[in-house]
């Protein structure tokens, strides 16, 4: 490295401030960035906020060159990923970089390193210290922002990744839907569904919103356990995701199929608040970020577009017509609501062919794709 280079592990809380705030220096003049709020953007790497940190263990590196830092990357050893999948992965996330091979090799490097310290054997990611976090590096789709708690990058970076040995491991999709009108052909499927007396579909209700959190998990732990990369979460993981989730949500996009008051399905859809947070700059001075939070509140009322999170049904039930009827009756409170500039779903996996033709089938396009990468440590 450079001699105007340094590579240093975070050690201080001034460190951890550097850390989280790199992205926000690097991509500034990026039209298509979305600055997080400055508490999201913590919360991921601060043992104190993430759970993760009860059960797992991580290393966080920046290069830094004439007094700025150049790029930025954590190495994550979760063992309850290796042992639900029998594996000895190390995962990387929070990759961040200036356009130069030789900061992305050094900190891949260090990475790299830390990770056959504790005795793994690939490197896996980007996967945000777990899966229910932000996954996979945009390799497709850099002409338009991204939805809420989606990841973004340059267009650069797929290259520096390739540069550094990194290589496909899989593709996650996400797709579009102008709300168009549907097929007549699901409409018919959905109305024959509804009428099946122990089946019954809703909106959630917030009042009694722990108990319907627990509700939800039952699909999704369900639904998604067999998934590729899937792990389930702590209970106090899932904890924090729903009260991340709660302030976003409005019921009526977010619908339980229950089968004799048994949760058998759900869809889960929000408004994308990264079309306010768009209004940000990024700012990090105390005054900065005052003035960032009053565009953002000007911003909210115009938010027109959501994006679907989970969209799923347990095992036994698939193929029976309820993701048809779920479908249908959250496009029907989509099209009935101001939210009118389409929804994104996802995403899926690119093997995961049910799921993807189902979405094709309802007039869903792709529109962006994200690359889980490896490389053998």
């Amino acid at each position: 490295m450079s001699s105007l280079r340094t590579l240093d592990p975070v050690r201080t809380r001034d460190d951890l401030k550097h850390f989280v705030e790199a992205p926000n220096r690097l991509h500034a003049d990026d039209p298509v960035f979305v600055p997080p709020l400055p508490s999201e953007a913590r919360r991921p790497v601060d043992r104190e906020l993430n759970p993760f940190f009860a059960y797992g263990e991580a290393e966080l590196f920046m290069v830094r060159g004439k007094g700025k830092v150049l790029g930025r990357i954590a190495a994550v050893d979760n063992p309850r990923h290796n042992a639900a999948h029998q594996a000895r992965d190390g995962l990387f996330c929070q990759f961040a970089c200036v356009d130069d091979p030789s900061v992305a090799e050094t900190l891949f490097d260090a990475a790299a390193q830390w990770l056959r310290g504790r005795g793994l054997e690939t490197m896996v990611g980007p996967v945000n210290f777990t899966t229910h976090e932000e996954c996979g590096l945009l390799v497709e789709g850099f002409d338009s922002a991204p939805r809420v708690m989606m990841p973004y990058n340059p267009a650069y970076y797929p290259a520096l990744l390739e540069t550094c040995g990194l290589r496909k491991a899989k593709d996650l999709w996400a797709w579009s839907h102008d709300l168009s009108p549907l097929d007549e052909r699901l409409l018919r499927i959905a109305g024959f569904v509804q009428r099946r007396k122990r089946l019954s579909v809703r909106p959630l209700d917030l009042a009694d919103f722990d108990a319907e959190a627990q509700r939800i998990r039952h699909v999704y732990e369900s639904a998604w356990r067999h998934n590729w990369g899937f792990t389930p979460a702590t209970d106090e993981e899932f904890a924090v995701l729903a009260r991340r989730l709660r302030p976003m949500i409005d019921p009526r996009f977010v619908l339980l199929a229950e089968v004799a008051g048994e949760p058998v399905g759900v869809v889960l859809v929000v408004p994308d608040v990264n079309q306010a947070l768009s209004a940000m700059h990024g700012n990090t001075t105390r005054t900065g970020r005052l003035v960032d939070l009053a565009r953002m509140l000007l911003a909210t009322p115009r938010i027109d577009r959501t994006r679907a999170m989970l969209f799923g049904v347990v095992p036994r039930l698939r193929g029976c017509g309820i993701e048809t009827l779920l479908y249908v009756r959250v496009h029907e409170a989509l099209k009935a609501s101001a939210y009118q500039g389409g929804v994104e779903l996802g995403w899926t996996l690119e093997d995961n062919t049910a799921v993807n033709r189902f979405l094709e089938a309802g007039g869903c396009t792709r529109a962006k794709t994200y690359r889980i990468y490896q490389r053998a440590l």
